[in-house]
């Protein structure tokens, strides 16, 4: 059986002001067609599908493509809720959509959701685990439980007299979202992701020992933790300035007989990558003159002495640059982020705008003359 692991897809996100809806809306396609051309049994959805509790109305819009794509296909998504998800909204709708394959795990109800796909070799049990506080376990078990190393412990232990998973004869994977290390031991981190003050959050992977594969969200850099079988997809994109030098992929987990795995990481190609660029202003700009990835999204680090408005100078060869800063123990302030170019907008075109982001729909041509009537008439009033 050959499973796509995916996961901390945010969408909705913008990185420094820029909505990155058109690359993931790319990113998406890609893995569409992979899983089509490839065979794929399943997609694992690891936690963090959008970027925040409230998505916009377009992130939602690109989800339901996803899913439309993935059924029309015939492939299985089987998703759980991440910490920056809201479990309820995620939720809606589940029971019908399980019936044409798509399993969602938005809220921990007091059990572990269990779907079991089969393959010549027999059954796969594929477990969905939301993300987890203490606080969830608590209210739902009844068990004194004070950080997510015990929540999650308690969440796998069934009802009390077996333990998930209770066939470890037969195959079994775990899809989860949670901060995991190995024995202390802490993965690699980025700036975008959102971790715990003092470890609260940790969860040792030693809990899942009888899984054959643990398909884990939450952390953006590709990896495993601890065991090869217990490992992070990583984000499809870029989402920050310290991810600049990540490779982005999903995972392809196969699964033979009963003990027999293997994976392999299916890099990704964005629409524009994001990326790292150092110099003086005047060589930054002879390059990008040159370059054939200038629309790339840049972060300008600059050496020598201080410049006057650099970014103003590097955005004219380098249209998506995202932020400036001085090399260290270069001349010069830190210059930080650098605001989107943006035209000069009529007062329609702004109300339209408006409009838009209220209703998540454009406003029909009777409304756009009934504005563009009144804003005539105020511009007439004598002032």
């Amino acid at each position: 059986m050959k499973l796509l692991h995916l996961s901390d897809l945010h969408l909705g996100k913008s990185v420094m002001e820029v909505s990155m809806l058109p690359e993931q809306r790319n990113i998406l396609d890609q893995i569409i067609q992979y899983a089509k051309c490839q065979a794929i049994d399943a997609i694992l959805l690891a936690g963090d599908i959008y970027d925040r509790s409230v998505p916009p109305v377009d992130a939602v819009e690109l989800l339901d493509e996803f899913l439309g794509a993935a059924n029309q296909e015939g492939i299985p998504v089987l998703a759980v809720s991440g910490n920056h998800d809201s479990p309820e909204r995620l939720q809606f709708g589940s029971r019908i959509f399980s019936r044409r394959g798509i399993h969602i795990a938005g809220t921990y109800s007091g059990r572990v959701e269990q779907v079991t796909l089969t393959d010549t070799y027999g059954p796969v049990h594929i477990y969905l685990l939301p993300f987890l506080r203490p606080v969830m376990v608590r209210q739902q078990l009844e068990v004194p439980v004070n950080d997510t190393q015990s929540a999650v412990e308690a969440a796998l232990a069934a009802d009390g007299s077996r333990r998930l998973p209770d066939r470890p004869d037969e195959r079994n994977v775990l899809v989860a979202h949670q901060f995991v290390t190995a024995g202390g031991r802490q993965p690699d981190c980025c700036d975008s992701e959102t971790l715990s003050v003092g470890g609260s959050d940790q969860v040792d992977a030693a809990l899942f020992q009888g899984f054959d594969y643990v398909a884990l969200g939450h952390l953006h850099q590709a990896q495993k933790i601890g065991e090869e079988w217990v490992r992070y997809a990583g984000s499809p994109l870029k989402y920050s300035l310290s991810e600049a030098d990540h490779q982005k992929s999903f995972t392809v987990v196969t699964l033979r007989e009963k003990g027999r795995i293997e994976w392999e990481q299916i890099p990704l190609t964005p629409l524009h990558d994001l990326r790292r660029i150092e110099g003086t202003l005047e060589e930054l700009t002879r390059a990008g003159a040159q370059d054939p990835a200038r629309e790339d999204y840049i972060w300008a680090v600059l050496t020598g002495g201080p410049v006057l408005d650099p970014a103003a100078r590097l955005r004219q060869v380098y249209p998506n640059l995202l932020h400036v800063e001085s090399a260290a123990g270069a001349a010069g302030p830190h210059m930080g982020p650098v605001p989107p170019a943006k035209p000069q907008e009529s007062e329609e075109e702004l109300f339209a705008a408006f409009f838009h982001d209220i209703y998540g729909k454009d406003m029909t041509e009777g409304q756009r003359q009934t504005v563009a009537r009144i804003l005539r008439e105020l511009r007439e009033q004598p002032r």
